[in-house]
């Protein structure tokens, strides 16, 4: 094994010294293409299950998103967040002194990912791109990688590994190893959908009457800019186009650590007229109607896309997919320049109303993030590049449980989301399609064939992200939870295929399924204990309850909605395997309709009994759910107690709700 000198920039990374020969490769078990969120969790998962781990990151910067803009986490439902991901929540939540915490700055979730990769020893590679593949019989044997060594001259690297997982957000590994993918929006037709291809809709749609001229009313004048002359096709036809890209923008208000935004290198108003005509036609009376601005611990934000004209660079990012790094920096590149370019408009183009432009003036870049890239995230927000298909394509059916597989490894819950995928006239008048956003359904299990390509195509590589589905699924699970969830899912595949010597598909999903459950943080630890309403056989109800979904955690809630004096208990009764102190929490919705003022709970311990007072007034919602975890307290179990947990809703002041609870092992 050629010996290898490493470089310390937070992270490991492998330098290999230039020779007129190709050095040796260098030889590990699993090999991940892709530093994200999905690609850290993974490289620990297979770490922690005592395999040899490579990360190959073609860029400078670990977590992708996660780490690199999106703090205002996109849920759905926490219900589906399990294992490792759900840890990583919870280690965020640490640093802020909470039990869990979805809402985040960008340095803090490095900081998190830098925690796994650190007491797992994972080796990581940033900086070398992928040049080739090579496979024999089906099966990945080498990477070919290129690199900038320390006299910066391009060197060759080369990878042997006995399992592959890409982990990027754009497929290569995938599409350099022959694996069969598509780009772009199936028509309705082909999967038997209802909201796939076209769709012109009516959100972040621009309001009737926008003219698309570059001189009103001529259209011989040509079109504004971002407009474009393709004639749009019937709703539900399918087409190449991809939907918009933007960056998540960290901002803060704070002038002892905010920089100043200022006029980007390439700089074009041009780029903005069609923002002017939107408000005369629309006005706006804040900021948040043209962003999307999401407030962050320490004053700072997640800024994303809101409205007709945003952050997303619409229709500017179809060849991005399948362009090679060099075009790609370039894409990154005007993308960069007109979102920084957004902003200065915003605030300094005097035909912008004068609230907003002192709105916008109150922001700038923080000092604290994104130290090494100039105060600005390197991560641009790829919504959707390739996607594989595989044996099993996840579809809109999945989404709305109309079709349940029996073999999921970790599940989604977001509404059906896509960005807008094109900005053209229509009658005359400019309008934007693609944005569609059907929600209203519960959590959903994603197929472990899904994620693993045809037997007859590649027999030792998983694809935990540009997985197979739908565009329209794929815009309900492309979330950052549930990728981190699906890497943890193909680690542990690749290890029990390693240790059986098994091809990928040849795993049995039944194990891989029970090994998710009972070792959920890959490290042998007491897994907690969760018991939800819906756990019939688990749960015991006394008196009149009514069964509300698709709210709270999990499928749904039990609410006692009117004050009575009947009595009315809905009592948890947990399966305690091991002795030891537990922490114990209920999920409540201090939202719901009405909601009492404070919820009685009893803890029964196995000898003794215990009253909880639960107060409304100390409950606070973050993020984009409805509820939060709230203590109980601490309590010591013994294993094969009668121990339970009792929600009381006799002589309330208001509506009680019955959801979850949760028994956290001590030191977890």
């Amino acid at each position: 094994m050629l010996q290898l000198r490493m470089l310390v920039i937070g992270i490991l990374v492998f330098i290999v010294p230039a020779h007129s020969q190709s050095p040796r490769p260098v030889q590990v078990d699993v090999c991940i293409y892709g530093a994200t969120s999905a690609g850290i969790i993974a490289a620990y998962t297979a770490k922690k299950m005592h395999h040899s781990v490579l990360v190959i990151e073609p860029g400078k910067h670990i977590g992708g998103l996660t780490s690199g803009g999106l703090g205002f986490t996109d849920i759905g439902n926490k219900y589906a967040v399990s294992g490792l991901g759900l840890d990583f929540y919870r280690k965020v939540g640490k640093k802020y002194g909470k039990f869990e915490s979805w809402i985040f700055e960008p340095h803090v979730a490095k900081e998190v990912f830098m925690q796994y990769i650190k007491s797992a020893k994972v080796d990581v590679a940033l900086g070398h791109t992928l040049m080739a593949v090579r496979s024999e019989f089906g099966y990945i044997k080498e990477l070919e990688l290129n690199y900038l060594n320390e006299e910066g001259q391009i060197t060759t690297k080369k990878v042997e590994a006995k399992m592959f997982i890409d982990c990027s957000y754009e497929g290569d590994l995938m599409a350099k190893a022959n694996v069969s993918f598509t780009v772009g929006r199936e028509s309705n037709i082909m999967y038997n959908e209802t909201i796939n291809g076209v769709q012109l809709r009516d959100k972040h749609q621009f309001p009737d009457g926008v003219d698309p001229y570059r001189i009103p009313g001529k259209p011989e004048s040509g079109l504004l800019w971002g407009i474009s002359e393709a004639l749009l096709l019937p709703n539900g036809s399918a087409d190449t186009k991809v939907q918009a890209y933007n960056y998540r923008i960290c901002l803060t208000d704070d002038p002892a650590n905010r920089i100043d935004i200022t006029r980007p290198e390439g700089y074009d108003s041009t780029m903005y007229e069609l923002l002017l005509r939107l408000l005369a036609k629309k006005p706006a009376a804040s900021l948040g109607a043209i962003l999307k601005i999401d407030r962050m611990p320490n004053h700072k934000t997640d800024i994303n896309n809101n409205g007709p004209f945003s952050t997303d660079m619409i229709g500017m990012n179809y060849k991005y997919p399948e362009s090679n790094y060099e075009k790609r920096e370039i894409i990154k590149k005007q993308h960069e320049t007109y979102v920084k370019g957004l902003l200065y408009f915003i605030g300094h183009d005097p035909r912008m109303p004068e609230h907003l432009r002192k709105e916008m003036l109150a922001w700038g870049y923080p000092k604290d993030e994104f130290t090494d890239n100039n105060n600005f995230t390197p991560q641009m927000y790829v919504r959707e590049a390739r996607r594989m298909i595989s044996a099993y394509v996840m579809t809109e059916a999945n989404c709305l449980g109309k079709e349940v597989v029996s073999d999921g490894i970790g599940m989604a819950a977001y509404t059906m989301d896509s960005h807008n995928a094109q900005r053209v006239v229509v009658n005359k008048m400019v309008k934007n399609e693609g944005d569609v956003q059907v929600g209203g359904f519960g959590p959903y299990p994603i197929s472990y064939r899904s994620i693993v390509p045809r037997s007859k195509e590649i027999k030792n590589l998983l694809v935990p992200v540009c997985l197979s589905a739908s565009h329209i699924a794929y815009g309900s699970i492309r979330m950052e939870p549930v990728f981190m969830v699906l890497g943890q899912a193909a680690a542990t595949a690749a290890s029990m295929a390693l240790e059986g010597k098994l091809d990928v598909q040849e795993v049995n999903v039944q194990q891989l399924q029970q090994a998710l459950k009972t070792n959920p943080l890959a490290d042998g630890s007491i897994p907690e204990i969760l018991v939800d309403n819906a756990n019939t056989n688990q749960v015991t109800i006394k008196g009149n309850w009514a069964t509300k979904e698709r709210i709270g955690y999990g499928p749904s809630v039990l609410t006692a909605d009117e004050p009575s004096a009947e009595e009315r208990s809905v009592q948890y009764k947990p399966v305690v395997e091991k002795d030891g102190s537990y922490q114990l929490y209920t999920y409540m919705l201090p939202n719901y309709n009405k909601l009492a003022s404070q919820t009685m709970v009893t803890v029964f311990d196995g000898s003794k009994e215990a009253k909880v007072t639960l107060k409304k007034s100390d409950i606070q919602v973050q993020g984009q759910t409805s509820g939060e975890w709230v203590s109980i307290g601490k309590f010591k179990l013994r294993a094969g107690s009668n121990a339970h947990i009792t929600i009381h809703a006799a002589n309330a002041d208001g509506a009680v709700v019955a959801d979850a609870v949760l028994l956290v092992p001590d030191g977890k």
